[in-house]
């Protein structure tokens, strides 16, 4: 088995970092660990890049990263729980009060912006973004093909995004 040069392993990695990074993020539902997860998988490829077989470069980056998004969900860390008793933060954990007023504020912003969409994305949006339910799930409750949700949500928040830059706010999803 030849070892892949570093030119080769590039295009690898232009080639399938939308697939790797879709593969975390799809199990750890959290855009930066995925991010992280992308990273580590590809760092993980280089460093054991003789061992992977040709032709089946796909499956076996697919399979590298589905491995580091379940260990990440298995860490400690990841696992943490709350005991009855330990409800208040640690004083280095707890959010400080400014950041608790602005994330409550840009919230507020964008339910207004969403109650201004008009259908079909207004439900869509509601459902997906404000009750965190998947596209299926939403297409599911609506009655809805789940790629026409899929392209409702997509447009649905574009119109959100633009909604808030124009009254001066931003971070929409």
């Amino acid at each position: 088995m030849a070892v892949i040069s570093k030119e080769c392993f590039t295009e690898l990695v232009l080639q399938y970092e939308r697939l790797v990074y879709t593969v975390c993020f799809q199990l750890v539902r959290d855009a930066a660990a995925a991010e992280d997860l992308t990273q580590d998988t590809f760092l993980s490829a280089y460093l054991h890049r003789e061992d992977i077989p040709e032709g089946y470069e796909r499956q076996w980056l697919g399979r590298v990263a589905a491995n580091k998004a379940k260990d990440h969900l298995q860490s400690a860390w990841n696992r943490r729980t709350v005991l009855p008793g330990d409800e208040e933060l640690a004083r280095g954990l707890a959010p400080p009060a400014e950041e608790a007023v602005l994330r409550r504020s840009a919230m507020a912003d964008v339910q207004r912006a969403l109650g201004e969409l008009k259908e079909p994305y207004r439900q869509v949006c509601r459902l997906c973004l404000l009750e965190e339910r998947s596209p299926e799930e939403a297409a599911l409750a609506l009655g809805r093909p789940v790629k026409t949700v899929y392209t409702q949500l997509s447009r649905g928040k574009k119109l959100l995004r633009e909604a808030l830059e124009r009254s001066g706010r931003h971070g929409i999803p």
